[in-house]
């Protein structure tokens, strides 16, 4: 089992996931690309202290950007949608 850190990258805080937060106790982070449901499932527990009832993963395409003549695409990465047992939080989110 690898460490957790490893497993979660960063939190994911913007309107859509603020208002899925509050609404249906979901969390979003960026994780490792490799990383399957229940590396996420466990890294979230571990790292955080809660209980997590389901995740949900998505692999998002990295876009096409452009900067004058100069193309480049942006790297893929892997999204979770953790959802909490009832009554938990974490930290993490509030305080934004």
């Amino acid at each position: 089992m690898r460490d957790p850190r490893q497993i979660i990258v960063r939190p994911i805080i913007t309107e859509k996931s603020s208002a899925s937060q509050a609404e249906h106790n979901h969390y979003t982070f960026e994780v490792a690309i490799d990383a399957n449901k229940h590396e996420v499932k466990h890294a979230v527990e571990r790292l955080f202290s809660v209980h997590v009832k389901d995740v949900r993963t998505a692999l998002q395409r990295g876009k096409w950007r452009r900067r004058g003549v100069h193309v480049g695409k942006q790297r893929n990465w892997k999204k979770a949608v953790v959802r909490l047992a009832e009554g938990e939080t974490i930290e993490v989110f509030e305080g934004r």
